[in-house]
């Protein structure tokens, strides 16, 4: 391991190991069923831990704290292959680290420990709903696609400054409001298999692993074409005007 790529790999451990500690531990200690004021509770508490850590270490890793992340970084071009494989690893590593300290804090996987689930019979006025696992990876894969547009569009195209932390945290903390109740709203393999494995419970692991990786992978493919859009239209001469010619 090279000295330029270490920093860059403790910090992605770092702050995962802090997301799913404090992410998947306000999950835990909430509990289910409390409503909205519960689920907000449970997404500000996300959305903090990963604006903290991304302002924290952004300009050492960028600050991904998420697989999905780090694959749409690398789908863009902004990253190289070998980065991004320790990037996930490191994440991984983290998320799992995080889960089992939680759980050695809490005193077992009785809680559950956070970890993301599927809604049955969800009460939803005067209905109910159950969310099928297909509908799951739709919802974590467009959870994760808003997530890493965000990412791409403020800290990778430098659009937002240093406010870039602020607008993907909000985007965090918006998506669990949204989602946190119908899919428990990971959108990050490091944060859903963290939990399952300090639990030894996997069920619908192929989806919060798959589904935020392909919504990733979307994300970056539309930012990749608008920018070559964006850049097609600058480039392209005013309408009306007219090459230059040489006088015949």
């Amino acid at each position: 391991m090279s000295n330029r790529i270490a920093p860059k790999l403790l910090a992605e451990f770092i702050g995962t190991f802090a997301f799913v500690f404090i992410g998947a531990g306000a999950a835990a200690v909430v509990g289910d069923g409390v409503g909205l004021p519960g689920i907000a509770a449970i997404a500000v508490a996300h959305g903090l831990t990963i604006m903290v850590f991304a302002f924290a270490y952004g300009s050492i890793s960028g600050g991904h704290m998420n697989p999905a992340v780090t694959v749409g970084v690398f789908a863009a071009g902004a990253m190289g292959f070998g980065e991004a494989i320790g990037y996930i690893a490191s994440q991984l590593i983290g998320g799992i680290a995080g889960a089992l300290f939680l759980s050695a804090i809490l005193g077992g996987a009785a809680t559950g420990l956070g970890t993301p689930a599927l809604a049955h019979n969800l009460a939803l006025g005067a209905t109910s709903l159950t969310i099928t696992p297909a509908a799951g990876f739709m919802i974590e894969a467009v959870l994760a696609f808003f997530l890493v547009t965000v990412v791409l569009s403020t800290a990778v195209a430098g659009r937002a400054g240093n406010l870039a932390p602020l607008a993907i945290g909000m985007t965090l903390t918006l998506n669990i409001i949204m989602g946190g109740a119908l899919t428990g709203a990971a959108f990050n393999p490091a944060r859903a298999v963290g939990p399952m494995v300090a639990t030894g419970n996997f069920s619908d692991a192929w989806l919060y692993l798959t589904a935020p990786i392909v919504g990733a992978i979307i994300a970056a493919i539309l930012h990749t074409a608008l920018a070559r859009l964006a850049q097609e239209r600058m480039a392209a001469p005013a309408p009306g005007s007219a090459a230059a010619t040489p006088a015949e």
